[in-house]
């Protein structure tokens, strides 16, 4: 999300992480930006971590984004013999707010299929790249 891209309408996410750099349970991670001039902002969690196979994260408090309300993900990456098996999952909720409400129902399945190819794509690059 710290890149600019169509679907957050051109604009990016500053990230930001506490000391353990969202590498431990508990570890924080905050993302912060605007989109269309509305300000958006939300802090997560790490709530399971077992290197190098599983991670989840889910937010803490209410975020302030358009489509989508609290949320958790899980990434779990298998060993196999011709490779690696990954699973990546997004439990979210829609917004409170009227409009949030109204426009998670049409963008929020959208949103989440996209934030998952993201990361799907960052994985691949990461274990593709030349060492």
């Amino acid at each position: 999300m710290a890149r600019r891209s169509w679907q957050l309408a051109g604009a990016s996410m500053s990230i930001e992480t506490d000391a353990a750099g969202g590498r431990a349970v508990g570890s924080r991670i905050r993302l912060a930006g605007r989109m269309l001039g509305i300000p958006l902002y939300v802090e997560g969690r790490v709530v399971q971590r077992q290197p190098p196979t599983l991670k989840a994260w889910e937010t803490v408090g209410e975020p302030h984004l358009l489509v989508i309300g609290r949320y958790r993900i899980m990434v779990n990456i298998d060993s196999r013999k011709d490779g690696s098996h990954i699973v990546i999952g997004i439990d979210y909720a829609l917004p409170s707010d009227r409009l949030g409400h109204w426009l998670g129902r049409l963008f929020g399945p959208m949103y989440a299929r996209w934030c998952v190819g993201q990361m799907t794509r960052d994985l691949v690059r990461q274990f593709t790249a030349p060492a």
